[in-house]
């Protein structure tokens, strides 16, 4: 069964992050929040492509549903604040 653990340390493992928060526990439905550097500068889309190439072919075969809010380390400290 895919857990919420395995999953963030797929993108920790795939791609430079500051952060990655990984929620779910039915084994299918997870969300995730990433920040990394790397988003600076690229849309919402690309950003999500970054993390689905970190997480390769589980998306396909093991991973149902991945909501997720991507953010670069300034947009994060942002929306930490509040």
């Amino acid at each position: 069964m895919v857990t919420a653990e395995s999953i963030k340390s797929q993108i920790e493992s795939g791609m430079p992050c500051d952060l990655v928060h990984v929620e779910g526990d039915d084994g299918y439905h997870f969300n995730a929040i990433i920040v990394s550097a790397e988003f600076r500068g690229k849309n919402m889309v690309r950003q999500h492509q970054m993390v689905y190439g970190a997480l390769g072919d589980r998306m396909k075969q093991e991973i149902h549903a991945l909501s997720m809010k991507t953010l670069t380390p300034e947009q994060w400290a942002v929306s930490s604040q509040g």
